[in-house]
């Protein structure tokens, strides 16, 4: 296997089967369901047993078609395992209540439960090899390494809780970092329960900048540095300084990628620390038909809305609902501007009433492409007589960098 390391490192794994762990048709630009086809392929050929396990987290499970799109054709269907993260998992510990209370300053100080899909640490597998996308990420970061098998094929305990720990300490001070108090969490859970676990990992790094998704970088191996090395390019070819911001972005949602406001709102996430006060943020979201990726979530976001973060808080406290779904929680406090700047969602599916009932306002996605000439928009920015002071920020792919001041 190459850089991956030897198909069973300590000798004691003969005959058993490879489970492969590479994240779904959401990160459709990462590169990972062409590597996980490659691999998936090669160990075949050597007539091992191999399994597919998608790093759904909370997503909805992959149908066939988007197994046949994703991995090119080149993954049976039979062999792809869907996780459930409620009902699919075993808990391994925790992390202790006084280490999260020092990692976020006081503002949590209940211990966090460790859980992984059982396959994982079942024992039937002589190798686990987790492939996935190193980019800036709102909850982690940057995504990837531990995250993709605590929170991709975690539980519901680990990921409402890391969820809420990130948007308690603020987005601000988690995105594009490697070091921060979650990713500290997940390490701290990775060196504690997964010492005995056959575990590599594979990183890409994918920019994008100025034309199509290209892969950058990969790195592989069972050591958190090749997390490390993946971040620091990451942090080079994905972020971008935006200096003097105008008071209008738009960011294009690609439709075969986001289907549920749940992913779409990366257009937020990833932009605001670029987005000036009192600025607009238009989101073109013509393939988005829902708000969560499962019917619970969708329920809680149309119910409690984008409320701000104090609100939201509030609405922890006192609504059990909300209480006992942290991660949605976190969700509704990132997806809210707290007055700072608007959102116009630009949507073909979803109606008027349904966008305003969740706090953004709403722009029928044709009139949106019109308005803001999106044929001819390009990265970066743009002359746009509509807009205020007639220029316009247009982010092509969101979901391929962060956009910063500087």
């Amino acid at each position: 296997m190459g850089a991956l390391g030897p198909m069973d490192p300590d000798g004691s794994g003969a005959g058993r089967g490879v489970l492969l762990l590479p994240p779904d048709h959401t990160r459709g630009h990462s590169f990972g369901g062409l590597i996980c086809a490659m691999i998936y392929g090669r160990l075949r050929g050597e007539g091992r047993r191999v399994h597919v396990m998608p790093a759904l987290g909370t997503h909805e499970a992959m149908t066939e078609a988007d197994c046949e799109s994703f991995f090119g054709g080149a993954v049976p269907y039979a062999d792809v395992i869907a996780h459930d993260w409620r009902e699919g998992v075993v808990r391994l510990g925790e992390v202790p209540a006084s280490l999260v209370a020092e990692l976020s300053g006081g503002r949590m100080d209940s211990p966090i439960p460790v859980e992984v899909n059982g396959r994982i640490v079942g024992g039937d597998y002589g190798l686990i090899v987790s492939i996935g996308q190193v980019v800036p990420h709102e909850v982690a970061g940057m995504a990837n390494h531990s995250k993709n098998v605590f929170v991709g094929c975690g539980g519901s305990g680990m990921i409402n809780a890391t969820h809420m720990l990130g948007a308690a300490i603020g987005l601000e001070g988690i995105v594009g970092l490697a070091d921060n108090p979650v990713r500290r969490v997940l390490d701290y859970a990775a060196e504690g329960f997964l010492g005995g676990v056959p575990l590599r990992y594979v990183h890409t790094v994918v920019s994008s900048r100025g034309g199509p998704p290209s892969l950058r970088g990969v790195y592989c191996g069972d050591r958190r540095d090749v997390f490390e090395r993946a971040a620091e390019l990451s942090s080079r070819v994905n972020v971008f300084k935006v200096a003097d911001p105008p008071m209008a972005f738009s960011a294009y949602l690609d439709p075969g990628e986001f289907k549920s406001m749940w992913l779409g709102n990366k257009a937020i996430y990833r932009a605001r620390k670029a987005i000036p006060d009192g600025g607009v943020l238009y989101v073109l979201a013509g393939g988005v038909r829902r708000f969560g990726e499962d019917p619970v979530i969708d329920g809680l976001i149309r119910k409690y809305g984008y409320a701000g973060r104090d609100a939201v808080l509030s609405l922890c406290k006192a609504e059990r609902d909300l209480g006992e779904n942290l991660s949605a929680a976190a969700h509704l406090i990132h997806g809210s501007t707290d007055g700072r700047f608007s959102v116009v969602y630009c949507t073909r599916h979803l109606t008027k009433g349904e966008v305003e009932g969740v706090g953004y306002g709403h722009m029928d996605y044709g009139e949106a492409c019109g308005l803001l000439g999106l044929e001819g928009l390009s990265e970066g920015l743009n002359t746009a007589p509509g807009m205020p002071g007639g220029l316009l920020y247009h982010i092509a792919n969101p979901a391929l960098g962060l956009w910063e001041r500087g």
